[in-house]
């Protein structure tokens, strides 16, 4: 089973639906909102995206016990499925997973409390001025799900997981840094952290053939 980033799509698994397709029955699929999924018609949480991909899986016959790789946003999806349910995945590689709140410095903070100052009176302007590249690019019901996806505090879930988990990230990866993976593998109980050099937060897609195979000899 593959569950995608945010702002993506199945096809970023292509090397990697190519290489397990020898070995399993793969299934992959668009998230609502992305790819050729049909688009939201009301904010979605985490757990809206989790609650979607166990039906889904459950519809397609999907068994118990399943494999599993995310990447990203797949992950928090991954890290909700993995607390909620100790029997739907056998094990689990997560990479570049996001879920840990991001460090904070002082200029994030006095640019939170400027937007805020200027949605009171020019809230169009504001969206425009402080929003990210990326939240700038979604429709208005997309940002509202952002908002509920990227405030969400994934580590309660970590102590709940009973699956294997392997985290995998890229040694330079800017969007989910190594100290979110460390957090993660170390609330993650028996799960284990493996760092590929030179890549970034796509690496399962930037070094496709150490990916699979450190993902193949873990599912072994």
């Amino acid at each position: 089973m593959f569950l995608h980033g945010y702002l993506s799509s199945k096809e970023c698994f292509t090397s990697q639906i190519k290489y397990f397709s020898k070995f399993y029955r793969v299934t992959a699929f668009d998230f609502i909102g992305f790819g050729q999924s049909s688009p939201l018609t009301e904010p979605w949480a985490v757990g809206d995206y989790a609650a979607h991909a166990a039906r889904l899986l459950s519809a397609l016959g999907v068994r118990r016990g399943a494999r599993l790789i995310a990447h990203s946003f797949g992950g928090r999806v991954a890290l909700k499925l993995l607390s909620q349910d100790a029997t739907l995945f056998k094990k689990a590689v997560l990479a570049g997973c996001a879920g840990i709140p991001p460090r904070r410095g002082f200029s994030y903070h006095c640019r939170v409390r400027a937007y805020r100052a200027v949605k009171k009176f020019a809230p169009h302007f504001a969206e425009r001025k402080f929003g990210s590249a990326e939240y700038r690019t979604l429709s208005p019901v997309m940002r509202e799900s952002y908002k509920k996806i990227v405030n969400e505090d994934l580590t309660p879930c970590l102590c709940k997981i009973r699956a294997e988990v392997l985290y995998v990230f890229g040694e330079k990866d800017a969007q989910t840094p190594l100290y979110m993976a460390e957090k993660l593998t170390k609330g993650t109980k028996g799960s284990a952290l493996v760092v590929m050099p030179a890549c970034g937060h796509f690496c399962f897609a930037e070094d496709p053939a150490r990916f699979n195979a450190v993902a193949r000899e873990f599912f072994r």
